[in-house]
């Protein structure tokens, strides 16, 4: 019998599995999908971006809830193919009624 903090844990990773990976049409609808922890993110590490990349845009890293281990964990900032007339929005924990929540980064005009 799985105990109620376990059945939690799961369903907020399934949430922020799925919050994570963002669709974006062409005509720039979004679609956010969440789910609320009670624990808030610690402060975001301080990374030393490397010499741009001609055709890519840098993503810092963030902090990334993981249920299995019952924390944040770090996940380094990476390299992203630019979008010409396009900008990153880089993702954001937001705290709200349901706890933390991940909203994760998206392309936008």
């Amino acid at each position: 019998m799985i105990s109620l903090t376990r059945k939690l844990a799961l369903v907020a990773g399934i949430g922020l599995a799925l919050a994570s990976v963002s669709y974006t049409p062409s005509a720039s609808a979004q679609v956010v999908v969440g789910v609320g922890i009670g624990v808030a993110p610690p402060p975001p590490r301080y990374e030393v971006v490397p010499v741009a990349r001609p055709g890519y845009v840098w993503v810092p890293g963030y902090w990334q809830w993981n249920p299995g281990w019952h924390r944040h964990v770090w996940v380094q900032g990476t390299w992203i193919v630019a979008r010409p007339g396009w900008r990153y929005h880089q993702g954001i924990w937001v705290r709200g009624r349901g706890g933390w929540q991940w909203r994760g980064g998206y392309w936008g005009r």
